[in-house]
Parts: C-alpha cells; structure tokens; sequence
C-alpha cells in the first residue's frame, strides 16, 4: 500500500510539473493569429483578403468549405492515423528509428500533422533536439485544440510557394477558385507542394510541380483512394501558373476582413458581386469623365434586411483619394437632406403637400437663403417648393419644425450629423441646405427608412446583419403616410436630360430622387429610392476641395440613374414566342441539302451586350451547319480557340448583319439590334 500510495504521488507530482511547464511554456500561436479572413459576398464569391507580415497570403482555412475528399486524402497521405494519436505517432516512430538504424541515415520522417503545424508555427532548422522540441508542441497542441483545429491550422500556415501561405490561398492563385470543389490533379498539388514550396513551385518549376504531384498519385493510388484511370487523368493536367487575387470591393471587404474575430475564417457579406463588379468601372468612368482629381462613391442598399448590396467606396486606388472610402466620410450633403424636413412638417400638421408657402426674398434672423438659381417663385406649393428644391420654403418649413428638434430627430434614428466648426453649440437653419456633415451611409439609412414607412434601421454589411435587421423594429423617423406623401412628390421631379419620367418606362422602378449640392461646388449628391433599393451617389474630390459648376443635377443624378439601370436592367431578350406556335427556326425540318440553320442571334432579335470593344466578355454566334464561317457587315468573326466559338464583340450599340456561310459556300443572315449594359 505504501507503495502504491508513493507512487500515485510520484505520478501527481509527475503531472504537476508537466502542467507548470505547459503553462510556463505554452505554445506561440502568433503566426496563426496574424493569418487574415476572407470577406465574400452573399453568394459565397471572393471579394477580399488581406496580406500579413511582409506581404505573405496567409488566407485562414475555412473547412466548411473545402473540399471533403480532399480533407480525408490530405490526412491518409500525411498521417494516416491523425485521428488516433495524441499528437505524436508512436509506431511513426519506431518505424523511422529502425530505418535509420538498419540504413545508417534518415530515410523516412515522423512527423504528424500535428507536428507538422508545430514546427510551421515556430520554425527552426531540422535537427534532433528540434525534433523534440516538436514532438512536446504536438503534444501542447492537441490538450488545447480538437483535431479539426488542429487540421484547419496546419491548412492556413502551410507554405504553397513564394508568399502563399495555406490552401486557400494557394487553391485560388493556382487553380482560380476556392478549394470547395477540387480534381483529383489539383488535390495531388496542393498536398505536394508544403513539402518542397519554393522547389516545387508551380508558376516557376512546372516540372518539379509535375513530378511531385505524380508521386502523390502514386501515394493516392497505392492507397486506393483513387483508380490508375483517374490517376492517368490528373496526371496529364496542365501545370497552372499563378493568377491575382481578386479585390472587389476592396474598402468594405478590407473592413470586415479586418473587423472578423480569429475564430471565423469567412465573412458572409451582404454584396452582390456581380452588382459590384458592373458598379466599379461605371463609377471609375463617371470620375474620370469630371477631371483628374474628382472621384466618386456608390451605395446601393436592399430595403428590406438593409443589406448592402453594393459599395463603391472611389472611383478606383489609382485616382486621388482612392484609398479612402468615401461612402465613411463626412460630407455636406446639400439639399439631400430637404425630404425630412417636409416628411416632419407632415407628419407634425405644419403643412400639407398642397399648403401655399412663400419663396421671397426673406431673412431669418441672421441667415438669408436663396434659391440655387437665384430666382424667386412667390407663392407655390409645398409639392412644388420640394419638387424644384426651393429654398426659402425649406427653411421656412425648417424653422417651424425647428432645427433641434429636427437634428435631434435624425440622430434618435441613428445618424450623426457633425457640426463644421465646434463653436457652433446649436443646430441653425442652413442644416436645411447641408450646414451639418453626414456619411453616405447614414444618408443611405435616412432614405432607406422612407421606403420602408418610416421605420430606420442600421445597414447591414454581413447576412448575419440583415437576418436581425429584418426580424427588428427598428425605430420611427416619421410617419408612414409622410414618408409616402414624399416619396410621391419625389417621383415627380424632373428626371435628367435623356432620361425619361419614371411614370413613362416600362419596366423599371418608379424612381424617387432628391439631389443636393455643398456649398462652393464641394459635394455633388444624388439619393434615391428604386423599387426596393435605395441607392445613394456622390462625386468630388476626395480632399473636399470645390469644383465650379458640378452640381449635384450634372454631376451625380446620371449616375444615381445609371446605376439603377445595373440593378433592375431592361428586358433584352425578344418577346417570348407563343407556346403554340414552334420557333422561327423549326417551323420546316431540314432537309439533307438544305443550309446553315442560324440558332443566335435570330433574325430582328434585339441583344444585350455587358460591353463593347475587344476588352468586352462578347456574344458566341450559334449556327447548325458544318465548316462555318461568321460575318458581321461583311468583316469576319474570329473562333475563339478555347471554347471553339465564334465570339462577336460590337464596337458600340446599334444595328449589325450577322451572316454564316457554310462549307458549301450557302449563306444566311440575321438583322440583329445591340443594346448596352443600360439598354
């Protein structure tokens, strides 16, 4: 008993020790906290990461989305009984020391996965007390992670080449897409290339990729994991080189990478990237046509949930300013601010949309308005006074309301309107015309509660955000018949010149705009309410500095409408043909000698382009017929040698003769018309 009792002292004091050691020396995981999230948008597609120390890729591995076979194959081929040890394989062990032994030199390695990520989180040059070293982190390592950490971990730190850390990053620059979905080739590389990175690499080396990633199908075949046919397949892959990592909506997706918690690997955004994608260039082409040192900024918003379905923070980072996000800094918003003061009027019985109000010459105390053009209208209704924008009768409205109360108003919803000059204790009239700075994103709320009844709600950036914001109450900005009454006079201001009434287009959401301009041409506003998307524009500089005659008329409205024709484009498509009647092109069946059948595009179909030029994703021609050849007013149509298509890009908009001439010299033709992206 004596015994027994002394020796589960020993065996308590024994474990002590170990537990002060792991406490005093715990393991230095810094390098896979300094590892960055991904931000994609709602649908799962990549917008943004961000580079670490030195400019190294370490993307976070997110196991949900990873391939599973791949997973199961990465641990079978690296350490087949990862699951079963406590970190350290014994029998891994006594297999490479007999081996040594027997052979006089190191011929097969130990190291677990586990090990693996030990050595990869604190690396140090391969030698026996190294080795040790190792051995003691794994076993660290698994008493604080599950097994599935463990994995995700070795998967985000392991070296893919140049400064690719982790097969996120790797499966993206290699491959040009997330490792969700992988072939058996691209498998093969990924679990060779840790072991020989820069050897191994496939934009440098394809030939050493090329060997190595056989010897993995070798592995994978000998282990049944795959069959000699699959493996003949991936064999004869083509070697990838290395591509750019995607950037779009390079402010937002950087915030919330930066704003993600080390335990989340994604964020789930609310963006559309394609939406994104067609808004960047539009607003980079806007900024570019207003001079070389204006920019612009873009926010398009989901009523309902407030998801954020686009953020054009500039006009691009090789434009003035274009690192800041413009849509986050405060601006005047000039006379964006005017639907608020008459939805409270409302709502208040100040006024009605038909009450008479003055626009004359008039001074409030020590504040003089006047109009923008610098005419009076005398008497005119409330609806007319905010369909032109009319001054005087804003800050007449203004002053009955009360502009604390009406400051204190927007902030109890959630904005924050910043005074220019901190001497000034109180809100004044000119908050009327953009006295007070505001953010796009705020504005974005305020009109965002319009269209939905007057109810304020924060913008939601992630679908988490949007999930609650949908299931919220949100907080009353006004009532919900003012908020109608205004966005019924605002759907009757004149739209810009080319445009026509939203009343008279087919198809399109009524649109409910408001416009402001900033004192000395600083800040040119556009905001909106679409069907269910609101949508806010600006356009400047980003140093606010002014720009004579860029109004908020000129210089954002066409852009505000520009950008709606992105979210709800017109039809493109020829009328659907009546389910009774067959197509034009199967009316008669072919006979044996009969010429090429034209497929696309057919004869008087009207054909939207998403570009135009030789930059443009372009139109594939389809035709029944054998040894064709594509004209297009008489110029031939070049075959693209990947997909074997012949690929049409327009110059422009406008009408074409589309012809295709068989081998045997018969011919057909199609009149076509060609839309762009904005119909």
């Amino acid at each position: 008993m004596r015994l027994v009792v002394f020796g589960l002292i020993a065996l308590l004091a024994a474990q002590c020790l170990l537990l002060g050691l792991d406490a005093a020396f715990p393991p230095d995981l810094s390098r896979a906290e300094r590892s960055s999230p991904v931000a994609l948008d709602r649908r799962g597609a990549w917008l943004r990461a961000l580079p670490v120390e030195r400019g190294r890729w370490r993307i976070r591995a997110d196991l949900d989305r990873t391939d599973p076979t791949f997973l199961a194959r990465v641990v079978r081929i690296e350490d087949a009984r990862f699951y079963q040890h406590p970190g350290v394989d014994p029998l891994a062990v006594l297999r490479a020391s007999a081996s040594a032994l027997v052979r006089g030199r190191i011929s097969s390695g130990a190291s677990t996965l586990t090990m693996q990520t030990a050595r990869l989180l604190a690396p140090h040059p391969r030698s026996l007390p190294y080795k040790l070293l190792e051995m003691a982190r794994a076993v660290q390592l698994e008493a604080r992670f599950s097994k599935r950490q463990i994995l995700a971990m070795y998967l985000t730190l392991a070296p893919y080449g140049g400064n690719l850390e982790g097969a996120r990053a790797a499966s993206l620059a290699y491959f040009g897409h997330e490792p969700q979905t992988l072939t058996d080739g691209e498998q093969a590389l990924l679990i060779a290339l840790p072991q020989a990175p820069e050897a191994r690499r496939p934009d440098r080396r394809p030939k050493a990729a090329q060997a190595a990633r056989r010897r993995v199908l070798e592995k994978m075949l000998a282990a049944r994991l795959i069959s000699a046919a699959r493996a003949q397949e991936a064999d004869a892959d083509r070697i990838p080189g290395r591509q750019p990592f995607p950037a779009l909506a390079w402010h937002v997706g950087g915030e919330l990478a930066r704003a993600a918690p080390l335990s989340q690997a994604s964020v789930v955004s609310t963006l559309d990237a394609d939406l994104q994608r067609r808004l960047e260039p539009l607003v980079a082409r806007t900024a570019k046509a207003q001079g070389e040192t204006g920019t612009a900024a873009v926010l398009v918003v989901e009523t309902k949930g407030r998801a954020v379905r686009a953020a054009v923070g500039s006009a691009g980072l090789d434009r003035p300013g274009g690192w800041i996000d413009l849509t986050r800094a405060l601006r005047s918003p000039g006379s964006a601010l005017k639907p608020f003061i008459y939805a409270i009027a409302f709502e208040q019985g100040v006024a009605a949309p038909d009450t008479e109000v003055d626009d004359t010459p008039r001074r409030f105390t020590d504040y003089q308005p006047e109009d923008f053009d610098r005419v009076f209208h005398g008497r005119v209704t409330a609806r007319e006074a905010l369909t032109h924008s009319l001054n005087v009768p804003a800050v007449s409205l203004l002053e009955r309301v009360g502009p604390q109360a009406f400051e204190a108003r927007l902030q109890g919803a959630g904005a924050r309107l910043v005074r220019p000059k901190a001497g000034y204790r109180d809100a004044g009239l000119a908050l009327a015309l953009g006295g007070e700075g505001i953010t796009l994103r705020d504005m974005a709320m305020l009109y965002a509660a319009l269209g939905d009844g007057g109810i304020a709600k924060p913008l939601a950036f992630t679908e988490a955000d949007a999930a609650r914001a949908a299931h919220g109450r949100g907080t009353r900005l006004v009532s919900a018949t003012a908020a109608r009454q205004v966005l019924d006079i605002l759907r009757e201001a004149p739209t810009p010149k080319g445009r026509a009434p939203s009343a008279l287009t087919r198809g399109g959401p009524a649109m409910a705009f408001k416009t402001g301009t900033s004192y000395g041409f600083r800040d040119a506003v556009a905001a909106a309410v679409a069907g269910d998307y609101v949508i806010v524009v600006w356009t400047g500089r980003a140093d606010g500095g002014a720009r004579a005659g860029f109004t908020g008329r000129e210089a954002a409205l066409p852009l505000l409408f520009d950008v709606a024709d992105q979210i709800a484009p017109q039809v493109s498509a020829p009328p659907p043909i009546a389910p009774k009647a067959a197509p034009p092109a199967l009316r008669q069946l072919d006979r044996p000698d009969a010429g090429p059948r034209l497929i696309f595009p057919p004869d008087g179909a009207a054909v939207q382009a998403d570009g135009f030029g030789p930059a443009s994703r372009g139109l594939a021609l389809a035709a029944a017929g054998t040894g064709l050849s594509w004209y297009v007013d008489g110029a031939p149509v070049a075959v693209d040698p990947v997909s074997g298509h012949a690929i049409w890009r327009p110059p422009g908009p406008g009408f074409y003769r589309v012809s295709v001439v068989d081998g045997a010299g018969r011919k057909v033709e199609a009149r076509v018309r060609v839309r762009g992206p904005g119909g």
